[in-house]
């Protein structure tokens, strides 16, 4: 992949003019700031140690790309397109389930098994944050204590922010980021089980859905949306008194799966049993997902699925920011106190409120 320095040199001179605040502001970031930002932050040297896979580089990297400062957001850019030729060679795995469904271990026991294998491992874990102060905890390499010691391995813990799916804003950035480091498998877990779990599917390889046995129905807490995005479920716990449970979750899983029309016709979702406490199933785990990904280059759906990724992630931004903008406009925000006040007064339907909205949106001054 190569981007011409003519396409390059337009577009970040266009991002200077119009960089985004967090709030999604339209403001003009000055040469001279941006020249201030070089001074502190080496894009060439960032670069270079994000290739030689130092990991210091590759912190500092994925730093920036989480920063919303309006002139640290033109060097982000200028670091991915440098990075952009050296990416799309490590196999992204999305994994997702219910809080308290054992994520953390699991990535740790196959982290372990990865690399031991002579793999490079990175994952990207996603905390929930408040919807209140917007902080969270960051706490996953305190659950992954021991892969976190690897060598070969690189746990970056990032919040949601807010963002759908809870997925942190830059984590499609920092994949970009890992890739071009030399990491050939990326981990990328998620908050929790949600409709808004596309976002996950929507940016890896294979989509991983673990289930947890003895919670209730099996089926009636999981929304059909997950079983259709889902290349592989799991059963996690299986193990001790609840392996026989396990393997009854299982096996109304696998029954709940052949009524779902599958994305790809050469590829039919597994589902089974594992305990990662035990170590038990991580083998049988991976080779479903080499097959998977065997499955999809044969067909041709992996490098399908790859470039329609590039276009959902770019609609996605243009919603965001569009969101954005719209809380953020002056003639919202004078128009938003009044319609509210209406609304609670049952002045006014929330359809017309609405229109009024946008219409003040739409109103140039």
């Amino acid at each position: 992949m190569t981007i011409d320095d003519e396409y390059l040199e337009h577009h970040l001179g266009s991002l200077m003019t119009t960089a985004g605040t967090d709030l999604g502001e339209q403001t003009a970031v000055a040469p001279e700031i941006v020249t201030r930002a070089r001074r502190r932050i080496d894009v060439d040297e960032l670069f270079t140690g994000v290739r030689a896979g130092e990991r210091t580089h590759i912190s500092r990297a994925i730093t920036l790309l989480e920063s919303t400062a309006p002139a640290h957001r033109v060097l982000a850019q200028e670091l991915l397109v440098k990075l952009l030729p050296f990416t799309g060679n490590a196999l992204r795995v999305g994994i997702t389930g219910v809080p308290g469904v054992g994520k953390s271990t699991f990535i740790e026991a196959l982290g372990m098994t990865l690399i031991g294998d002579g793999h490079k491992l990175a994952v990207l874990a996603i905390d929930p944050s408040s919807t209140k102060t917007r902080g969270s905890i960051l706490g996953d390499k305190t659950r992954m204590a021991k892969l976190a010691r690897e060598d070969n391995a690189f746990i970056r813990p990032s919040p949601s922010a807010g963002t759908l799916g809870g997925v942190a804003k830059a984590t499609r950035e920092s994949m970009v980021v890992f890739e071009a480091a030399g990491f050939d498998v990326i981990l990328v877990e998620t908050v929790g089980v949600g409709q808004s779990e596309v976002a996950v599917s929507q940016m890896v390889d294979c989509f991983t859905f673990l289930a947890l046995a003895g919670a209730g129905d099996q089926l009636q807490g999981i929304k059909k949306g997950i079983l259709e995005m889902a290349d592989l479920v799991a059963i996690n716990k299986a193990d001790g008194p609840n392996l026989k449970n396990a393997k009854r979750a299982a096996r109304e899983l696998s029954a709940a799966m052949r009524m779902v029309r599958p994305e790809n016709a050469s590829w039919h979702p597994p589902t089974m049993t594992m305990s990662a406490v035990e170590h038990e199933g991580i083998d049988t785990f991976w080779k479903h997902v080499q097959d998977h990904h065997k499955a999809m280059l044969e067909s041709g759906a992996f490098e399908h699925t790859r470039r329609e990724q590039q276009v959902q992630w770019m609609w996605s931004m243009v919603h965001e920011t569009l969101l954005q903008r719209l809380n953020t406009n002056p003639n919202v925000v004078a128009t938003r106190k009044l319609v509210e006040s209406q609304l609670r007064q049952a002045q006014i339907t929330p359809t017309l409120a609405a229109e009024k909205i946008l219409a003040a949106f739409d109103h140039e001054d």
